[in-house]
């Protein structure tokens, strides 16, 4: 608890016993006193702002309910009725101040990424600066229990770093040597040197905090709806109150002020708005806040309501439902071995730095003997040529191999083959594909159990492989063989056709998904691995590069906007029950009092529940 949350509490203890104190059996002038010095104790604070808002021309707002109400209590001799008051609404001001308190923390945790310091090193000295004065190429040292504090590559050492402020996984994540890190992690073992990649400005942690302080800044459009219901709602029931208070005696000839006054205090006291202009921004903080622990970062409340109405779920293919990472699936000889058909492969890919022949070397196991390689010749995008010992191999696509006047077999398994022959023979092709994610297929079976109608595929791959990769994800359907353009496209004809359905998401993490990621209603972007246009384009970014995120945030949304709905139906439902029984005469100040400060209480802790949603993850 902070110090003005203390001192709040303090006031409220000092002033309830000051209250208590005045219903003793002591001479009316004292009770009195003890009524008033707790009534300043509590109010004095209220009653300054309602003042300091009036000139400044904000006159309807809670404080002035609250004053006037007050005020028109002690003119008619109810004592009691005013401190009780202005006593149980700072007790409803104090748990609003206390939730919206934690539900910070939970987003402010996330602040505790940010790097004090950068450890560099220039010439032979190891120097402290600050993380916004390194430059791009520069080597830091990272300590262990130290933070990361720029993006780049590990040059030198190993390490375990803890990665759960970032991503909301528990699990350390083991790197070495060449491994990317990124800003914001903690390194728990050994020292490790690595060389930046990016300056402060554009580092994960500094993109983080950017989202992070300004997500709370785009209102849902149920937040809107509130505050254009308080603004027109307040100045209302203030003028029914003086009408109230001065119609019904006039007319009726009674002249009994009195009764209809404190008809008309009861109707202000119930009228204040608190619960749902407190209440409902809380709730979505809150989930904001839930949503970042489960390393699921929402740029605004608008965002988090629209995922509740989700209808179709729009996947990029690589790097999103596959690990962007290619793997030999196959090994087709022809008139060779398996094996002596991977050697040859490793051997002539040996100096290649494509992810194709990264995959191949990779499934070779062992290192290429550079001694009995020659005569390279690569022509890019194509194929290559390499002598290896006494053999010439070609390797490549099937037109370079044809081209080299070699009668070839074209190979139809999914995937993309690389074909070889040696010494002028057809010696046999290996299929290479991309690896789908572990959760690809859960995510999509968990976004139908959400009630998604609808799940997409775009990519720029083949129909085989699109088709491949779709069945094995779920994916009700997909497209094939879309450029940039291609895929904004086929966005904006699933926007026309779920115009009146819901929300069209689209997820992806490349420079060239930045396009559909910012057309699409929603856009979800892998931050992990995703380029820094993607993450800028986007909406939602998940750190963690699972899509089954994607279900999570969804649940999230629709537990946070299901909160937010309860709590404008009990708010509004009781206090227009109160306020009609108030008009009409038969609910006290007392009963105001729980309609105003009761419902808040109840409401504000009902939102609080936001808070825990991270385990809905």
């Amino acid at each position: 608890m902070n110090k003005s949350l203390k001192k709040l509490l303090k006031k409220i203890i000092i002033a309830a016993v000051l209250f208590l104190a005045g219903f003793l059996p002591l001479p009316q002038i004292w009770q009195l006193l003890l009524f008033i010095a707790s009534y300043l104790l509590v109010g004095s604070g209220i009653i300054l702002k309602a003042f300091r808002n009036f000139f400044k021309g904000q006159i309807f707002d809670e404080n002035f309910l609250m004053t006037l109400a007050t005020f028109g209590a002690f003119a008619l001799g109810e004592y009691s009725e005013a401190v009780a008051v202005m006593l149980f609404f700072q007790i409803g001001e104090f748990f609003q101040s206390y939730a919206v308190n934690q539900s910070r923390k939970s987003i402010a945790a996330l602040m505790d990424i940010r790097p004090d310091y950068a450890n560099v090193r220039r010439g032979k000295k190891v120097v402290t600066v600050s993380p916004e004065e390194v430059k791009i190429g520069e080597t830091i040292v990272i300590r262990p229990g130290e933070r990361i504090p720029l993006d780049g590559t590990v040059i030198k050492g190993s390490s375990t770093l803890d990665t759960a402020a970032l991503t909301g996984e528990s699990l350390p994540r083991d790197v070495a040597v060449n491994d990317e890190v990124l800003s914001g992690c903690i390194n728990l073992t050994g020292v490790l040197e690595v060389q930046t990649a990016k300056e402060f400005a554009a580092s994960t942690v500094s993109q983080i905090l950017d989202l992070v302080e300004n997500a709370s800044s785009q209102k849902a459009g149920i937040e809107n709806f509130i505050t254009r219901f308080a603004r027109y709602y307040t100045p209302a029931v203030v003028i029914i109150a003086a009408l109230l208070a001065l119609i019904p005696p006039l007319a009726l000839g009674t002249f009994d002020f009195r009764d209809w006054g404190y008809r008309a205090i009861t109707f202000l006291v119930i009228s204040c708005p608190c619960a749902l202009v407190i209440s409902i921004p809380l709730s979505f903080f809150g989930g904001l806040g839930a949503a970042s622990r489960c390393g699921i970062l929402i740029k605004g409340s608008n965002y988090l309501e629209a995922l509740a109405n989700a209808h179709t779920v729009v996947f990029d293919k690589t790097g999103t439902l596959t690990k962007g990472l290619f793997k030999v699936s196959k090994i087709c000889p022809e008139n060779i071995s398996k094996a002596e058909l991977l050697r040859l492969a490793a051997h002539v890919e040996a100096l290649s730095k494509h992810p194709i022949a990264l995959s191949i070397r990779e499934a070779y196991g062992q290192e290429p003997d550079m001694a009995v390689i020659s005569s390279v010749k690569e022509l890019p995008g194509k194929g290559i040529t390499a002598v290896i010992g006494t053999d010439t191999v070609a390797a490549g696509n099937l037109k370079f191999i044809q081209n080299l006047g070699i009668d070839t077999k074209e190979n139809h398994t999914p995937g993309t083959a690389v074909y070889f022959a040696v010494n002028q023979k057809y010696a046999g092709c290996i299929i290479i594909e991309d690896e789908i994610r572990e959760d690809a297929a859960a995510a999509v079976a968990a976004l139908k159990a959400e009630g998604v109608s609808q799940t997409v595929m775009l990519t720029g791959d083949r129909s085989d492989i699109g088709k491949k990769i779709a069945s094995a994800a779920g994916i009700d359907k997909y497209f094939a063989n879309l450029l940039p353009a291609g895929k904004v496209q086929k966005i904006e004809e699933l926007l026309k056709q779920n115009a009146d359905s819901g929300k069209v998401i689209f997820v992806g993490d490349g420079i060239n998904d930045a396009p559909v990621l910012a057309r699409s209603d929603i856009g979800i972007a892998m931050g992990g691995i995703g380029s820094d246009a993607a993450i800028e384009a986007a909406d939602i970014v998940i750190m963690t590069d699972e899509p089954s995120k994607i279900p999570s945030a969804i649940r999230i949304s629709r537990k946070t906007l299901r909160i937010a709905k309860e709590n404008i139906i009990f708010a509004l439902g009781v206090k227009f029950l109160v306020l009609g029984l108030g008009a009409a005469g038969y609910a006290s100040i007392w009963a105001a009092v729980f309609a105003d400060v009761g419902v808040s209480v109840i409401a504000i802790l009902n939102a609080a529940r936001a808070l825990r949603l991270n385990k809905s993850c």
